[in-house]
């Protein structure tokens, strides 16, 4: 077993996570350590942090540096990964041309690869959970946004700039909730931020019709709305929470019709949201890909939850380290 250590930086917080790797492709994960991100003290601060809770992990674990194989980095975009570089994601406010694959290989002496997250879990869901076995993968995050990580014929595929799989930013519909930038946007629609606007729209037009909202029973609760409060009502059976939803999948089965016409996957594995709310978004998504895909690609692609659950996060950064592509 070969000690790899994954790092998973996010806006509100970062973690450290230890694992295991066997020459056969199977991984175990030893230990994780987690603090905030503290994006107001600056990159600097957080680096330094980095570099001490994996200092401490390795103690606390007794990995030796010469047992140490790679260190892998999950983050936001934009970033530079073959450069190493990331370069002002919107989440890590003053994060601008941050080279933290050289900081960390000056550190500890030990190979370093850095991804976006949606292309971390692609790798994590190719290699240890869902998408195990396939060579035409598409992974979606539907979380805070909407991206994609793409593995083609067997490969990571990143785009000329990194940036191929931004799907979030495709309009699926002239007017609609506002994601990446873009009304009726595919992150607009299929996102918590877009769930959370669209039960304020459709809460808002039964409250000022005088009607009652059973989770939302007041103008002043609007604001609070998001995507795990409407899910939670849905899932109770509250038929506008349901509905709010079946718009979701609708214009998910969209977003994913158009993916399914243009890269022809074996399988499409989605996280986050739907790996929590499948019931509540796969029947109108269904229905939208039966109806718009060509029948050879649809009858080709399976559509399923993602495989690793909660710790989806700690494996992608994990799968970096062990990703040995170019």
């Amino acid at each position: 077993m070969h000690n790899i250590i994954g790092i998973d930086i996010g806006g509100t917080k970062c973690s450290v996570t230890f694992g295991e790797y066997s020459d056969k492709g199977d991984i175990q994960i030893v230990d994780k350590l987690a603090f905030p991100t503290e994006v107001q003290l600056g990159a600097q601060y957080t680096l330094d942090k980095i570099i001490k809770y994996i200092e401490y992990g390795m103690e606390k674990n007794s990995i030796k540096l010469n047992s140490l194989k790679g260190i892998g980095i999950s983050c936001g975009g934009p970033l530079d990964s073959r450069k190493g570089i990331i370069m002002s994601p919107p989440n890590l406010i003053g994060w601008d041309n941050i080279h933290i694959v050289e900081l960390l290989e000056e550190t500890f002496g030990v190979k370093t690869r850095l991804q976006n997250d949606a292309n971390a879990c692609a790798l994590a869901e190719w290699k240890f959970g869902a998408a195990k076995g396939y060579r035409n993968v598409i992974f979606l995050t539907f979380g805070t946004g909407m991206g994609a990580g793409l593995i083609l014929d067997g490969r990571l595929y990143s785009g000329t700039n990194d940036m191929a799989g931004e799907v979030g930013h495709i309009r699926l519909s002239e007017i609609g909730p506002v994601g990446y930038g873009k009304s009726g946007s595919f992150e607009g629609f299929c996102s918590g931020g877009g769930i959370a606007q669209l039960a304020r729209i459709k809460v808002l037009e039964r409250l000022q019709a005088g009607e009652s909202v059973a989770f939302c029973k007041s103008l002043d609760m609007l604001d609070g709305l998001n995507a795990k409060i409407v899910g939670d009502a849905a899932e109770a059976g509250d038929e506008l929470a349901k509905e709010i939803y079946r718009i979701s999948g609708h214009f998910l089965g969209t977003g994913i019709s158009i993916l399914i016409d243009i890269l022809n996957p074996e399988i499409i594995v989605i996280g986050s949201i739907y790996a929590r709310s499948e019931g509540l978004l796969s029947e109108s998504a269904r229905e939208v890909v039966i109806r718009e895909c060509i029948s050879y690609s649809r009858n080709v692609c399976k559509i399923v939850p993602a495989g690793l659950g909660e710790q989806l996060g700690d494996y992608a950064a994990l799968a970096v380290a062990v990703d040995e592509q170019d």
